[in-house]
């Protein structure tokens, strides 16, 4: 018999898996676990026989359990759990269920469900996922880094809790968005999970609540700032490129404005890192600004546009708004002059007290103003953006407003969760009398129009790109992400929206549609790497989206079969 060929003939197109693991160890390993998948011979060598019921399920007839399962539930919560407990058991079967439909259940792993469920982590904590640092291990976490079983890590996300969603301060609670980011990056964009790494930066909390719940996992104190909190900053990004090479993506998350814009300052030359809420949020609401301009029929520097907040999403935006304009051929001032500002005190003026020098960029020569619908009618924006997460910001009245200023307003309210968006669809649709351009950061259902007319509004969601950014910058060996690449994951995902969807309502492409656009995403951010000498993956692959495809993970089970094969009879003989 020639080599390989019983093995190949067994599982003819699936991968062989090589483990070490024996018994139980398998059954209770996420990467290998297949539960009632397991054939008999696998179960035999594996010594996993009679650990199983004497049954063998497809991987299809498991997925179906598992969805019939998730409709039995009638909470959101509740459906979280679910599915965060196969992600614990059967990592294979947790990504085929969540990519068998993604619309369906990425608002459960990620917003608006994962905002109840770090609210409430204490009671939905089954297992530790990622890695908990706090203030207190300063001086040891290159060792810590040594705990964590994967010594190959490609991207992580970290966040210290501060600023989670529009709920504020979660502390060590906020643990589950890294979680829910990164099963996003694998759902979405295909980078392996075992290459990916959530942590949590635990340096207290100031949430009182928090600190009085007996179920709270984190630190109780308040929140430590100052010198001990940069050199904590300091020492794990220095410990993590000097475990994982200089190449590891670091992905900052959900921290307060005042330490988001100051890190990624400090870090982003030095290393391979982005904040998301500032340079993922910009380009997925710059990618719908670029889809509407098809709607409007104009360049975005014909724009005026007024910020609701001036938090780090809008200050994002804006910088990433005047990069588009620039790239029309306007000035960099003038793109600036066509941008306003309302934070917590008002609109934002020159001379105004206490503006941060972000603000002060976007600060204009006008009289102080504090009421909103005032200002809408003062400023006359064509475009209104609210990041601010206050729920109902955008009363009857502005978009009453909006509609009489302009044929076609685009009006995004990015606020996250539902709860905090700015207005609902329904309420943008019925008030500008069909005629606003609607975006939001949560999901809201189709809205039919008195004329008979449906409408799907566009889910301005960072998914469409922190994957692709992420599967592009590691298949490329990206050192440091400038904005640039922000601005072409914009143009990407713009163009990826068709006519048929931008008459439907939709400013972004269907999310069913997502891993495609994060390849997308990911070949452009390549291609324009090479191009540009800033890669470092060499010798550069000759077919990119070949190449990009190859390393994305596979959700397809793969096959424990040992890879036995026999020698020539001659070179097996017994010598006496």
């Amino acid at each position: 018999m020639q080599a390989g060929k019983a093995a190949e003939g067994r599982d003819a197109g699936r991968p062989l898996q090589v483990t070490m693991k024996r018994g139980y160890e398998v059954l209770r390993d996420p990467h290998l676990n297949k539960g009632m998948a397991f054939t008999l011979e696998e179960r035999q060598q594996l010594n996993i026989h009679g650990l199983l019921p004497p049954c063998f399920l497809g991987q299809d007839a498991q997925v179906y359990s598992i969805v019939k399962n998730f409709e039995r539930l009638t909470s959101d919560l509740d459906r979280y759990i679910l599915l965060m407990s196969l992600q614990d058991r059967n990592e294979k079967l947790f990504y085929k269920v969540l990519t068998s439909d993604i619309e369906r259940f990425m608002p459960i792993v990620y917003t608006p469900t994962v905002g109840l469920a770090c609210q409430q982590y204490g009671l939905a904590f089954r297992r530790p996922r990622g890695l908990f640092i706090t203030i207190h291990d300063r001086g040891h976490i290159a060792t810590m880094l040594k705990s964590w079983p994967e010594n190959i890590i490609k991207a992580i996300v970290v966040t210290d809790g501060e600023r989670i969603l529009g709920l504020g301060d979660l502390g060590c609670y906020g643990m589950g968005i890294p979680v829910g980011k990164l099963a996003l990056y694998t759902a979405c964009g295909g980078v392996k999970p075992h290459e990916c790494l959530p942590v949590m930066l635990d340096v207290g909390t100031d949430n009182e609540a928090l600190l009085k719940d007996p179920l709270y996992i984190g630190l109780r104190h308040k929140r430590i700032r100052g010198q001990a909190y940069d050199d904590l900053l300091d020492e794990f990004m220095e410990a993590v490129t000097s475990r994982y090479g200089m190449n590891c993506l670091i992905q900052f998350e959900d921290f307060a404005n005042a330490n988001a814009f100051r890190l990624l300052h400090k870090y982003r030359n030095k290393y391979c890192t982005f904040n998301d809420d500032i340079q993922g949020t910009a380009s997925v609401a710059v990618a719908g600004l670029l889809a509407a301009l098809r709607i409007t029929k104009n360049r975005l520097s014909d724009h005026t546009v007024l910020f609701q907040g001036a938090g780090e999403a809008a200050l994002g935006i804006a910088n990433l708004i005047v990069m588009a304009m620039e790239k029309e051929g306007v000035s960099k001032d003038a793109a600036i002059k066509r941008i306003w500002m309302v934070d917590s005190k008002g609109l934002i003026v020159k001379g105004r007290a206490s503006l941060t020098s972000e603000k002060e960029r976007f600060a204009h020569e006008h009289g102080e103003m504090k009421n909103l619908e005032d200002i809408v009618k003062d400023i006359k924006p064509s475009v209104l953006i609210g990041v601010a997460a206050i729920g109902g910001a955008f009363t009857k009245q502005i978009l009453q407003d909006m509609a009489a200023l302009n044929k076609r307003p685009i009006i995004f309210a990015l606020s996250n969760p539902t709860s905090k968006a700015e207005c609902t669809a329904e309420q943008c649709y019925t008030y500008t009398r069909g005629c606003g351009i609607f975006a939001s950061g949560s999901p809201f259902d189709p809205v039919t129009l008195p004329s008979g007319q449906t409408l799907y509004p566009g889910q301005g969601n960072n998914s469409y790109v922190f994957p692709g950014v992420a599967l592009g910058v590691i298949s490329c060996g990206l050192k440091h992400i400038g904005e640039d690449v922000f601005l072409t994951t914009a143009e990407v995902i713009a163009q990826q929206v068709s006519e048929e969807n931008l008459q439907e309502g939709r400013l972004y492409p269907p999310l069913v549609t997502i891993q495609d656009v994060s390849l997308k995403i990911a070949v452009s951010i390549a291609e324009e790497a090479y191009r540009n000498n800033t890669a470092s993956t060499y010798p550069q692959p000759k077919d990119l989206e070949a190449f990009i495809r190859s390393q994305v993970y596979s959700t397809d089970y793969s096959s424990f079969v040992a890879d036995s094969y026999t020698w020539p009879e001659e070179a097996m003989k017994v010598k006496l």
